[in-house]
């Protein structure tokens, strides 16, 4: 239950941190066009945006703090933390979620957009990894 708990902690600190900072810089690149702390209502509960996606990184944090402890013990945690966000919450809002909303799969393809998600999820991946190891240290 513990690792639950941190990893879910975790997962949300890094969203509300380490993303929202990448989604900031980008935004005032002006590569993106939403900018970080959204409050826009995400249907159907209409919970802000922010909001939502901590949730989701945390349940994402879950996963990867169960992933951490069973990872090869001689790839470098940053690393393999920055793989893990960008590759498996990519995939899945490219090929589940996106089509659930609507959305084109993938970006539609378009490299120049595709680009983003790996990065924005990459940063989550290694801002949790870094929580999680100051979670642990803390107990």
């Amino acid at each position: 239950m513990r690792i639950v708990l941190l990893g879910f902690l975790a997962g949300a600190l890094s969203t509300l941190i380490f993303h929202q900072i990448a989604v900031g810089i980008l935004n005032a690149l002006g590569i993106i066009a939403v900018g970080p702390f959204s409050l826009r209502p995400i249907p159907p509960l209409g919970v802000p945006a922010v909001v939502n996606l901590a949730f989701w990184g945390g349940l994402w944090g879950v996963i990867w703090a169960f992933f951490a402890e069973r990872k090869p013990r001689d790839w470098p945690i940053w690393l393999t933390a920055f793989i893990f966000g960008a590759i498996a919450p990519t995939l899945v809002g490219w090929f589940v979620v996106a089509p659930l909303k609507g959305l084109p799969v993938a970006q539609g393809f378009n490299p120049a957009r595709m680009w983003i998600g790996p990065l924005l999820n990459g940063v989550w991946g290694l801002g949790t990894a870094i929580v999680l190891d100051a979670l642990r240290r803390r107990r």
